[in-house]
């Protein structure tokens, strides 16, 4: 039986970004305590006041991202100021830190929109009509994208002169099929890492979602029907001015990762079980699984996909964490790729769509800026992991606040 108790505990892992994982045992980062600790709708936040400041004087208002659970604000402030100073230079400048989480990261956008505008709508009641700034990383992104475009539906103020996202996908996120293929192979059907891939937020930002009852590889009705609720809202805010951020590369280079090679293999436990790096084509083979209890085994082929795992864009360790997780409960591994494209850059900066792959890999520094549907934008000068906050991509935020 001792196979079956690894199977199941090799679900025990769930894709996390660098802002939302724990940080390092070795880490002396401190976080410091909020001034104020604010219950939202489906959310709550934390409220850090500017050098000076004895109450909130010039707020920036952050949303938290996807992952599974309810949001550690700790975590998230740690993850967005130990490497680079990005919320202790925001609090030197005299603004005022609001750190937006929500009861589970990985619920509707929609549902966590309002914690959002319950939080801008309080910001505004406090400050009297000082502007803002909102925004957000990753899924952050498309929480206070959505918020602001429903507070202005709704007529209501909110105030806000600055709109950012980092690292958002706004054309989709990338998950390989493989990995999520494999989350509802793992027999224990409970599993984190399954309830992870299929959530409702998962199954809204995921350009391509495998569906564990079907084995359906398209879009979402999830996807769909949130992408037609942005749309009623007016897609965008419209008063902000709107800034992005993307993690990946701005020239058509991402990782150096051939298309159609082994990217993992496990022994032991999940025998011969093995990912393939995504290719274009017809019946592609990503993944060939087999497991124990029961047993089974499955090959996953997908068709008309470009290369997605090697595409310019911010990364995440996805086979390292998959393999790492493995090795605890016994099995061997040969990793040959750890990291893989998770948002494209031409997602993040909101200028082409993922199908093909020409625009994929477009350079879009020879693109006409004015083709994004944001008001400016900056890529990384090199691949760079999905929501890391970097000295450049974090001074050129910083230089854009208003005064």
């Amino acid at each position: 039986m001792a196979e079956k108790w690894q199977e199941e505990q090799a679900g025990e892992f769930t894709l996390a970004t660098p802002v939302s994982a724990e940080p390092p045992a070795a880490s002396t980062y401190t976080v410091p305590e909020p001034d104020e600790r604010w219950p939202l709708p489906n959310g709550f936040a934390h409220v850090f006041y500017g050098e000076g400041n004895k109450q909130i004087t010039k707020p920036v208002i952050m949303a938290d991202g996807f992952s599974l659970g309810k949001s550690d604000l700790k975590w998230l402030y740690s993850g967005l100021d130990r490497d680079f100073p990005f919320l202790t230079e925001l609090r030197r400048q005299g603004r005022d830190v609001i750190l937006v989480g929500y009861e589970e990261r990985s619920a509707s956008i929609l549902a966590n929109a309002e914690a959002v505008m319950a939080a801008v709508m309080l910001t505004h009641a406090q400050t009297g009509g000082t502007s803002l700034t909102v925004g957000g990383f990753s899924m952050g992104g498309l929480v206070t994208r959505y918020a602001l475009a429903k507070l202005e539906q709704l007529g209501h103020e909110h105030h806000t002169d600055l709109y950012f996202s980092y690292d958002t996908p706004h054309r989709g996120a990338v998950v390989p099929i493989a990995l999520q293929a494999f989350a509802h192979f793992i027999p224990w059907r409970d599993n984190p890492f399954a309830r992870q891939m299929n959530s409702p937020a998962a199954r809204q930002m995921l350009w391509r979602h495998s569906d564990p009852k079907t084995g359906h590889i398209g879009t979402a009705p999830e996807r769909t029907q949130f992408l037609q609720d942005l749309e009623q809202v007016g897609g965008w805010p419209r008063r902000p001015r709107k800034l992005a951020v993307a993690n990946g590369r701005g020239d058509g280079m991402g990782l150096e990762i051939p298309p159609g090679e082994r990217a993992l293999k496990f022994g032991r436990v999940y025998p011969d079980t093995a990912f393939y790096t995504q290719a274009q084509g017809k019946d592609v083979i990503v993944a060939e699984l087999k497991r124990w209890f029961p047993p089974l085994q499955k090959t996953i082929k997908t068709s008309d996909l470009p290369e997605l795992d090697g595409a310019p864009g911010g990364t995440l360790h996805s086979y390292r964490i998959v393999a790492d997780a493995l090795k605890k409960v016994g099995a061997t591994t040969d990793l040959r790729h750890e990291s893989v494209c998770f948002v494209p850059s031409v997602s993040a900066v909101a200028i082409r769509d993922l199908d093909q792959q020409k625009d994929l890999y477009t350079n879009i520094d020879d693109l006409d800026p004015e083709e994004s549907e944001v008001d400016e934008f900056i890529c990384s000068s090199d691949t760079t992991t999905h929501t890391a906050v970097t000295e450049e991509l974090g001074y050129w935020l910083l230089e854009r606040l208003p005064y």
